[in-house]
């Protein structure tokens, strides 16, 4: 009994030494990336003054009719100079006031780890939290609903910042709005006094807040970092590995499935397989017919029958181990639509959130920032670390192949306009071949298609355990 007590106590001793060793890897690795990913490098992004700006459907032109300036182009950090002319200010408050979502650190420790930062593997879910976000903006809010403080944020690349300044200013803004707010004491009545404008606008701004804060990063938060790794524990992944678009398609779609949110029961993810939309599964979901898991017959969707909204997530690849060019004009096209609500896509081993384009250029927002940990249950907390005021471009060239481009629908007669629309659009040419995806009458079980889903991934799935590819392969370029 003595030997047993003691193997016991030695393997306790043991599992605790391990536990350590492990923090401690966590603490380091943390603390790498942190290095890594809290400068923001001074890269000025260029955008040509003599061709449109698209944005999530939106087309923005930089030149006026009479401007005459022999100058070719204007950057980010000169948006707001005199020779910058036409609806420049219209694109950046319209930018900025898309929310970002970014790598984080010092958050609680995620599902079945000791991990507190998601710096270094986090990109796509980031992405991928960003898509599912436009389309809660668009669905409460609409498509003209812009950050009224959205002009006012200074652009990231003015300067370098370490994550401890970055913590300084963070508490200095909220510190700053906290001392603004003791002076305004009035309740929501008041705004109410000063016009049904006023109202509106506060009550937008609350929206605004609420959708931001469900995807604080915290254990609670119905669509925060915390809930996609516990979803995505499910399908084989964990905290710390790399996650593809599909699958992060797959665990959207879970996560507002579940979500106990009585606003969020108005609205469905549906996940093409296979490249293919399926319009009567489509439209069952707008009935609330699919149901969740809790309530396989849809009986408590909170939703009247067809009045739910459908997040159309399609996985695709466009080409092979490169991006094929015959795809370009498509992805512009999709970019074009006012029900798209962006791609989550990026080059190889690093995420972005395409929302746009310019010439043959995709706008993108970037993940790859480290900000400190806000608390989004507090009442008053900071809005500014999840709005980006500096887009970014890159060359459709480098687009990796492997994406999930997302549309927002939001009601039958919506999904009819837009699948007869998206049809016209996927129209192959005689390079191309193939579509980059199809609809199909019918429900997805006519075709006999029993695989279930997670195990229908490829070749949307990559294994981060091959040599060669590993976390330090995702670097702020």
């Amino acid at each position: 009994m003595c030997c047993d007590g003691f193997c016991s106590v030695a393997d306790k001793m043991e599992t605790k030494e391990t536990d350590e060793v492990e923090k401690l890897k966590s603490k380091l690795m943390s603390a790498w990336h942190n290095v890594k990913y809290s400068w923001v490098l001074k890269s000025k992004t260029a955008f040509s003054r003599n061709s449109p700006v698209f944005l999530l459907g939106k087309c923005y032109h930089f030149k006026a009719v009479d401007d005459e300036s022999p100058t070719e182009s204007c950057t980010a950090e000169a948006l707001d100079d005199d020779i910058v002319t036409g609806n420049v200010d219209g694109f950046r408050k319209d930018f900025t006031s898309r929310v970002w979502l970014t790598y984080r650190e010092e958050f609680p420790a995620l599902p079945g780890s000791t991990i507190t930062s998601d710096c270094g593997w986090g990109c796509t879910l980031r992405a991928g939290q960003m898509i599912l976000a436009q389309a809660l903006l668009l669905h409460i809010l609409g498509r003209d609903w812009t950050w009224s403080e959205a002009l006012t944020l200074e652009p990231l690349d003015t300067e370098t910042w370490t994550s401890s300044a970055a913590r300084r200013l963070v508490s200095t803004l909220e510190a700053s709005i906290q001392g603004e707010r003791a002076q305004v004491t009035q309740p929501i009545c008041a705004a109410a006094q000063g016009g049904a404008e006023e109202a509106d606008s506060y009550l937008q701004e609350a929206y605004h807040r609420t959708i931001v804060s469900w995807f604080g990063d915290a254990p609670s938060t119905q669509l925060g970092i915390h809930r996609l790794v516990q979803l995505g524990m499910a399908s084989g992944k964990r905290a710390g590995d790399w996650y593809g678009p599909a699958v992060v398609a797959h665990i959207l779609r879970k996560a507002v499935d579940e979500a106990v949110d009585a606003r969020l029961k108005g609205i469905s993810v549906y996940v093409a397989q296979d490249c293919t939309v399926y319009s009567a599964d489509v439209i069952d979901s707008h009935s609330g017919q699919t149901g969740s898991h809790s309530d396989p017959q849809g009986l408590n969707s909170g939703a009247a029958p067809d009045s739910r909204a459908v997040i159309l997530l399609i996985p695709v690849r466009l080409g092979g181990e490169k991006i094929n060019p015959e795809y370009l004009s498509f992805v512009k096209s999709i970019l074009s639509l006012e029900y798209c609500i962006g791609i989550i896509g990026g080059k190889p081993k690093q995420a972005y959130y395409f929302v746009g384009f310019q010439d043959d250029s995709l706008i993108y927002m970037d993940p790859h920032y480290c900000q400190s940990f806000v608390d989004v249950s507090t009442s008053d907390f900071p809005l500014q670390s999840f709005h980006c005021p500096s887009p970014k471009k890159m060359p459709f060239s480098k687009m990796d192949p492997s994406c999930t481009i997302g549309f927002y629908s939001k009601n039958v007669e919506h999904y009819e306009r837009i699948s007869n629309e998206l049809s016209k659009i996927l129209q192959p040419s005689l390079k191309e071949k193939y579509p980059a995806f199809t609809f199909m009458k019918g429900h997805r079980k006519d075709y006999e298609l029993s695989v279930a889903v997670e195990k229908r991934e490829w070749p949307f799935i990559r294994d981060t355990r091959k040599a060669g590819t590993t976390s330090g392969d995702f670097v702020l370029l």
